[in-house]
């Protein structure tokens, strides 16, 4: 059977399904890893074109900037003009901008490249899940394309703290950003002769006001948070743009319920499973940040590991986490679903947290780091496949786009929220620990460690929260057959 517009069906050539797999796995991959490849080289790059501290930032925000406010822009043109073409555009664009950005001879050339990453990074992102969605329907294999894609999901901010330190380390900074290239051109290629050429009979209209409303309204809420990570909280240009993305999202839902081309058909959230996958998405991203950014000042400023060490150390945790997204997806999600294995997760999540806060200058890894990460691994593995798979399960081959958008969206602001939230709660736990203390070493190494450890505490309260969020919002039994969903196509 084939469905209207989207290519012939993989029936045809089912062996087509897994390269596709490998092409949406490979593009994933390097939006990923840019989230967090380029934290680990950026006191070489700084020191390299001498931009100060508090400019360091927005190598990172600038990213972060364009990817969230334009995702939801970017899934829906993946719907209205081909997933194809979309997904070859970004992952064409992603590679050219990260080449800018590798060669950039001063700080505004790399944030200008860092910005594009993010713009085509919006296009690709939502194109590739959505690729993902339409191709893998039949329960059994879309179980195992999900396990693949949410360990990528999970993993690679790990995988990208090893790479951005081996390449640092023995290269140069501006391989952090080079290596994409090599990336790109298996994806492209890939897609180029895999992936077919959408035809629809009628073309929509694409929300110019919602697009309008959802990009302002996404960009304040990044930009709000990322303020307060280097203004504080009191600063206007911290509340007055978390206030201002509040109004405009807002605006944009009324809008969406007006208008008869949606950017994001609200439809898409009427799912009761699938409203609590976008939930559990944005929570652990915000949770993840604990691990990945706080365990890294750890091992590198209290433990003494390099780069490379550090991104050695993730390793595990990495190793942990594809196994129970294999075990989760294919086996404990078909036959008891996701209301008694998310909420699981998420514990064993926290509880590796709620572990680490112990850790102090005389820990080891072996002893004291290793055993919470393996158990905070083998959480996330349970939570962030199978999550990402519902939260797309079921959505209409129209709205393939826009549905991945919004998980991706969620993902951003999560990771956004975390960043912000988190750096500013260890700041501030590190100042209260020094008053009225002479600022000897012992005390400022010990008021680094209250920082991290209240971190911790925070980031798996947020598990915590998500877990009981994920106990109320899921269905009982195993998931619904995916009705509505598009056939399984080779595109």
């Amino acid at each position: 059977m084939t469905a209207p517009g989207l290519g012939p069906s993989a029936e045809e050539k089912p062996q087509h399904r897994w390269w596709v797999l490998g092409v949406i796995a490979l593009a994933q991959l390097m939006v990923v890893l840019d989230a967090t490849i380029v934290n680990i080289a950026l006191p070489t790059a700084q020191k390299d074109l001498g931009f100060s501290d508090g400019n360091r930032q927005w190598i990172i925000t600038a990213y972060a900037l364009a990817f969230g406010s334009l995702l939801l822009l970017g899934g829906r043109l993946a719907d209205l003009i081909g997933r194809k073409t979309v997904f070859l555009i970004g992952v064409a664009g992603f590679a050219g901008a990260s080449a800018l950005a590798g060669a950039a001879p001063n700080f505004e050339v790399l944030v200008t490249g860092r910005a594009l990453q993010g713009v085509f990074g919006a296009m690709l992102a939502p194109a590739a899940l959505a690729l993902l969605n339409i191709t893998f329907t039949s329960a059994k294999e879309r179980a195992k394309a999900f396990g693949v894609y949410g360990a990528i999901a999970g993993a690679g901010g790990g995988i990208g703290l090893l790479l951005g330190g081996v390449l640092t380390q023995h290269l140069s900074w501006r391989w952090t950003l080079y290596v994409n290239l090599f990336i790109a051109v298996f994806a492209f290629v890939g897609g180029l002769m895999l992936l077919r050429t959408t035809k629809r009979t009628e073309r929509p209209k694409l929300d110019i006001p919602g697009t309008v409303l959802a990009s302002a309204g996404l960009f304040s809420l990044v930009f709000g948070f990322s303020n307060a990570e280097s203004d504080g909280w009191s600063s206007p240009m911290t509340w007055g743009f978390l206030a201002a993305s509040v109004v405009l999202i807002g605006l944009f839902t009324w809008w969406q319920t007006k208008t008869t081309h949606p950017l994001l058909p609200l439809r898409i959230l009427a799912d009761r499973d699938r409203g609590a996958s976008f939930a559990v998405a944005a929570i652990c991203s915000i949770g993840m940040f604990g691990v990945f950014l706080f365990l890294t000042y750890f091992l590198q400023g209290t433990l003494g590991f390099t780069p490379v060490k550090t991104g050695l150390g993730f390793l595990p945790m990495i190793g942990a986490l594809m196994v129970t997204a294999q075990l989760a997806t294919n086996s404990l999600i078909p036959r008891f679903g996701p209301r008694p294995v998310v909420p699981v997760g998420l514990i064993m999540a926290a509880g590796g947290l709620v572990w680490m806060t112990g850790l102090d200058q005389s820990s080891t890894y072996a002893a004291h780091v290793l055993p919470p990460l393996i158990l905070m691994g083998l959480g996330i593995g349970l939570v962030m496949p199978p999550a990402m798979s519902l939260a797309t399960s079921g959505i209409s081959a129209q709205d393939a786009g826009a549905g991945s958008a919004a998980v991706n969206t969620m993902q951003q602001i999560g990771g956004a929220i975390g960043t912000a939230l988190l750096n500013t709660i260890a700041a501030s736990a590190a100042t209260n620990y020094l008053a009225g203390k002479q600022p000897t070493r012992g005390v400022l190494m010990q008021a680094q460690l209250e920082s991290y450890s209240t971190a911790y505490w925070w980031s798996a309260g947020f598990f915590a929260a998500g877990a009981v969020l994920a106990l109320l919002m899921y269905r009982s039994g195993r998931p619904a057959p995916l009705e509505g969903s598009a056939p399984v196509v080779h595109m």
